[in-house]
Formats: structure tokens, sequence, C-alpha cells
């Protein structure tokens, strides 16, 4: 009998189907001096760091090419490892800095073969260490990492069950960056790295693991506009982790102001959180569409920067049973969607306690989608993947807080006395 698996990092668990599987290395503790990460500094900022760090200027462009190889083809976490690097030079990057992983806390494997991870970050504002999902979905002809870009959501998208987490802080782009690193870890997609214990075994190490990444974790992404754009633009440099920019679609729920700065700034796919055909509902399942529009989105949409039918915008449509699934609803939708070079998705609502909604009949689904391929888009229907582990779209949420003033100071008096 195949089972869901749960892998707890920082406890070891009783359950045999946990134990049976190999379980991850003990969980990287956080760095108490709070070093500041070489991992999410773009190639200047690093130079600028070796620079503080004593680096004399001449050699400082080939320092900088060296630790982006070790960091992003080679995966190293550990400056004892780069082999090229002076012992001096390396004894002063471990003093100065780090390029440690964060904490893993737990691994989930779907019987479907989808992973979920938890990872925690520190506070960095939040009074104490946040966590957030991150979610793998291996297919046949690729594998698509779902990142989070936010601690919470500032959205409340009714069908989402990440909009129910308030909103905590943003991701620093160290932070996104480590999510996609990590990922790597485990999947042992860097080259040469050691097959982790119960990471993907290395009969396959010659394909590539994650060929995709999708903006659409926890979060609205165009709300930490300047972190994800910094993030993207190291995940898709060419001497490093070398994603191509139509490999990397960024979902947004309609932050219209920033959708032409994505284009232009990034130069990735773009991903809309549609989900109604007329502003009431839209009102109601997306509140941001009260600030933007349809009407607003969707002109955003039709001037994205390198729009065209080699480069589509997809729609994203959850399927909510008697609420928007309707073949109105689907001709509506065509219409809307006029002139626009597109593909819309077809999202069968994924369940979460306490939702309002249920998931449109399969047959329902099917006639909708039909309508809309027969005028000429295409709509696949996404098959809903890691359900059992409640990692299927619009189920991630952590149970991350952010404190009041007051319980952040008591919390940090609570740790000073006890280091004392």
């Amino acid at each position: 009998m195949i089972m869901a698996v749960s892998l707890d990092i920082a406890h070891k668990s009783a359950d045999p189907a946990a134990t049976s599987a190999a379980t991850p290395p003990p969980a990287t503790k956080q760095v108490q001096e709070e070093k500041p990460s070489l991992i999410g500094l773009d190639r200047e900022e690093l130079g600028n760091a070796l620079a503080a760090a004593g680096v004399p200027q001449r050699q400082i462009r080939m320092r900088v090419n060296q630790l982006w190889h070790w960091l992003y083809v080679r995966g190293i976490s550990d400056f004892s490892k780069m082999s090229n690097v002076s012992k001096d030079l390396r004894t002063k990057l471990e003093f100065a800095f780090t390029i440690a992983r964060p904490e893993i806390v737990t691994e989930q494997v779907s019987v479907d073969g989808t992973r979920k991870w938890l990872f925690r970050f520190p506070s960095r504002g939040a009074g104490k260490p946040v966590e957030v999902e991150t979610v793998y979905i291996p297919e046949e002809d690729r594998g698509t990492l779902c990142i989070s870009s936010q601690v919470g959501c500032t959205l409340t998208c009714t069908f989402c069950h990440t909009g129910t987490q308030k909103m905590v802080r943003n991701l620093t782009a160290e932070e996104i960056l480590a999510q996609l690193m990590l990922a790597k870890d485990r999947l042992n997609d860097f080259p040469d790295a050691d097959a982790p214990e119960g990471g993907l075994d290395t009969s396959t190490s010659n394909r590539r693991r994650i060929t995709n990444i999708v903006m659409m974790g926890m979060g609205e992404p165009l709300y930490n506009f300047e972190n994800v754009k910094k993030a993207l633009l190291i995940a898709s440099d060419g001497d490093g982790l070398s994603l191509s920019k139509r490999r990397i679609t960024l979902s947004t729920s309609g932050v219209t102001p920033e959708i032409a700065r994505t284009g232009d700034e990034i130069g990735c796919m773009l991903a809309i959180s549609l989900h109604a055909v007329n502003d009431e509902l839209r009102n109601t399942l997306v509140p941001i569409n009260k600030k933007y529009n349809l009407e607003t989105l969707l002109d955003a949409c039709r001037n994205y920067p390198g729009l065209s039918n080699a480069k589509r915008i997809t729609f994203e449509y959850v399927m909510l049973k008697g609420v928007n699934d309707s073949l109105t609803d689907a001709k509506k939708l065509v219409q809307l969607l006029k002139g626009i070079p597109a593909k819309i998705n077809l999202l069968p609502f994924n369940p979460w306690p306490g939702s309002p909604y249920e998931c449109s009949d399969w047959e329902q689904i099917e006639e909708f989608a039909d309508v809309v391929n027969r005028a000429g888009y295409a709509s696949p229907i996404r098959t809903p993947r890691g359900r059992d582990i409640f990692a299927a779209c619009g189920q991630l949420k952590s149970a991350s807080e952010r404190l009041r003033k007051s319980e952040r100071e008591a919390l940090e008096n609570a740790q000073a006395q006890g280091e004392a």
C-alpha cells in the first residue's frame, strides 16, 4: 500500500511510514549572530561584500565569478569546499558571511510524488522565526517548483487557504532563492553533489529535476516586487542557476501598476489569478478587484511587454460549483479575453478545512473547457496534485503570525534571560 510520507526533520517520527523512508539530515540551525548571507546578492553587491572583507580590488571580478559558480552552479553551502579559493580567503569569508541553508522543519511526500517543505527563516522584524511552504511537482516532461514570496498574505481571496493567514512579512531575495536551492539539495539537482538522505536517488542524476519555477506559493509576488525581481534575475542568470525566463512564471491577483514592470524588468511569463468574468463576483472571490477592476487588469495584460502568441499570458480560473462554472460563464470568459494571446488553466477547487466552496463536478469542468477550446483557447484542466498533504493550489499555509510589540518584547526578554 502506498502512503503519503511526512518527514519531521526536527523530531524523529514514530510513524513507521515516515521512518521507513530515508530521513533528511538534522535541520540546519539558524546562525545566531545573523551574519549577512552572500545568497541573494547581485554581482555588484557580491563584489562590494568581498571588498569589505579585504579582497584586493584587482581580484574582485575573478572572485565574484568563482563564488557565483560555487553558489549557483555547484550548490555549495560550505566555504571550505571552494577548492580553487585560497584557504586565507575562505577563512575571511567564513568569519564575515554565511552561505548556509535555512532550516527545513518538515518534508512531506504525497502519494503522487509531490513534495512539500516547511522552511523556517529568521524573524527579521516579525518577532519570532517565520515559516513558509514550498512545493515540488514532478511530471513526466518537467519538474515545477512552486515558490512563496511572502509569509502570509494581504489579499484574503475567499477560495484560498493562504488568504486566511494574516500577512507577517515579505521574504527577502535570499529567502526566495533559498527555497529553490534547498529544493535542489533535496532533489539531488546540483551536479556532483552527494545524494541527500531521504532525497531522490542518483540513478537519473543527469536529468534536471527542477525545470520550471512558478511564483504561485504563499503571498502576492507583486507586493514584494524588488525582492522577487532580484531573486528571479539571479535564478535566470546564464552563468548560475540558468533557468530560462520562459520557464519562470509569476502569478498575480491583479496588482496592475506592477504588471508592465514585471515584463520590462524581469521578463518572465505572466499568470493572472482571474476566477470570475464580472466585477461583482470577482470583488468577492479576489477582493483586490475593488481596487483594480477587470477592465484595468485586462488593459494591463494587453499591454504586457513582449506579449505574443509565443509568449502568452496564462489566466487561472478555479472551478467553484454553482459559483462561476456555468456555460454562460465560459462564453463570457472567451469574450472577456478576446484579443489577448492567452492560455486558460482550469483549476479544480482544492478543499481546505472551513472552506465555503465545493469543487465543480468533473463533467461540468469538461463542458466548460469544451466551450473555451472551441473558441480557440487552450484550456487544460490542471490535475490536482498533492491534495493529501495540502500541497495543491490554494492550500498552502503556515502557522506563522506577526507578534504584537508587547509580545515580541516579552519573547526577546525571555530569550535574553535564557541565554544569560
